[in-house]
């Protein structure tokens, strides 16, 4: 099956960002004890991105449940940034419309499809 052309935009959203938080989390992890523990925990989310890209292009099986999980926890994250005083309703709304929607569209028949689910 041909990939769909959402699934081409992800998988080249998931690598931008995993290349970019890869350097982000390098340089925060010269800022101290704090700056270790953020940056090992960005690593792993930049890794985990890199993953999914590779999974979305390559249309592997895997790479749709660990898409929508990736989309569960960005908004689990985005909720608890925006109740510990991190973000204001403007941005968390914006993320919540995003998220929902890259939900909806790993759900749609096609998309599931692509990846024999």
């Amino acid at each position: 099956m041909q990939r769909p052309i959402g699934i081409t935009i992800l998988a080249v959203l998931a690598a931008i960002g995993g290349v970019l938080g890869l350097l982000a989390s390098v340089a925060v992890m010269g800022i101290g004890s704090f700056g270790v523990l953020a940056g090992l925990i960005g690593l792993a989310y930049s890794l985990l991105s890199l993953a999914l890209a590779y999974g979305f292009w390559t249309l592997q099986p895997w790479a749709w449940p660990l898409g929508v999980g990736v989309e569960v926890l960005g908004i689990v994250q985005a909720l608890l940034q925006f109740v510990n005083g991190g973000s204001n309703v403007a941005g968390l709304v914006i993320t919540l419309a995003i998220a929902a929607f890259i939900l909806w569209y790993l759900f749609q028949p096609h998309v599931r499809a692509a990846f024999n689910r």
